[in-house]
């Protein structure tokens, strides 16, 4: 399988610094999957500015979902939606240069992220991203903004050292974190346990379906329907595993979060708005 046989999917030399990079990034919108609600288009569509603002859509996870992605957007009726051809690069960067909203549909990270593997497109998608531009994605869309991303199957009966899910390069949107979707709905709470224990210094996000993280800077709040699953590594001692030990951690803090609350990767602390 492909999630085996990849060990590092890009690498790329840093971008010139531009007058736009002493300027906020963007807001980042994750959503669990499930269906991205009309609340949750209607946020992130106001992020990027509303009406006037222009749609860039990425398919790079499963170029079947792109029509579909087409009429979601064009639903909301922004001034512009176009779907990039991930076999043109030169003129999907164009596109990208022009967005005020990038959205990722869903499929399989892995597959997203070997698609750009050599366009340059992922850079220009970090670029546009420190430059203001919203970055937007469901499912698998949402889990490659992170540096680390997850992927793979976990046994769902027990945590098991040395039996942590597939992780691979990401788009690196979202440093600090490991981000899983489809969270409680397909069961995913050890995987992303045993990969944030592996991997302590980075906080796990599980985000359920019709639900959804808006980012800015290091805190983000939850919209949606269900609820996003925090799991916290940081301060959390760990016990010398061999493999197929029982998993050991004390200290590791789990924080269930719904729509209105926010959490600062930073402060570590979560507020009820």
């Amino acid at each position: 399988m492909w999630w085996i046989v990849v060990a590092s999917l890009f690498s790329a030399d840093p971008a010139p610094r531009l007058a736009t990079d002493d300027l906020p990034p963007g807001a980042l919108v994750l959503v669990g999957g499930g269906g991205t609600t009309a609340e949750i288009r209607k946020k992130t569509l106001e992020l990027a500015g509303g009406k006037r603002a222009k749609v860039a859509i990425l398919a790079a996870a499963n170029p079947e979902y792109g029509q579909d992605s087409l009429e979601l957007w064009q639903a909301e009726r922004p001034a512009q939606v176009k779907l990039i051809d991930l076999q043109k690069p030169e003129g999907a960067k164009r596109i990208l240069n022009e967005a005020d909203l990038i959205w990722f549909p869903g499929g399989l990270q892995g597959v997203f992220m070997n698609g750009l593997r050599g366009t340059g497109i992922e850079e220009v998608v970090r670029r546009r991203h420190r430059a203001g531009v919203t970055i937007a994605g469901t499912s698998a869309g949402a889990a490659v903004m992170s540096q680390m991303m997850i992927g793979g199957r976990s046994d769902l009966d027990s945590l098991k050292a040395g039996t942590a899910p597939y992780l691979m390069d990401g788009l690196g949107l979202w440093p600090t974190v490991i981000i899983d979707q489809h969270f409680l709905q397909k069961g995913r709470f050890n995987r992303l346990a045993l990969a944030t224990i592996d991997h302590p210094h980075l906080v796990g996000i599980g985000i359920d379906e019709e639900t959804a993280v808006i980012v800015k800077g290091s805190a983000f709040e939850v919209i949606g329907n269900n609820n996003v699953t925090v799991i916290d590594a940081r301060e959390a001692s760990r016990e010398v595993l061999t493999k197929g030990d029982a998993v050991a951690a004390r200290n590791l803090k789990v924080h269930v979060l719904r729509a209105g609350m926010t959490f600062d990767i930073e402060e570590s602390t979560d507020s009820e708005e």
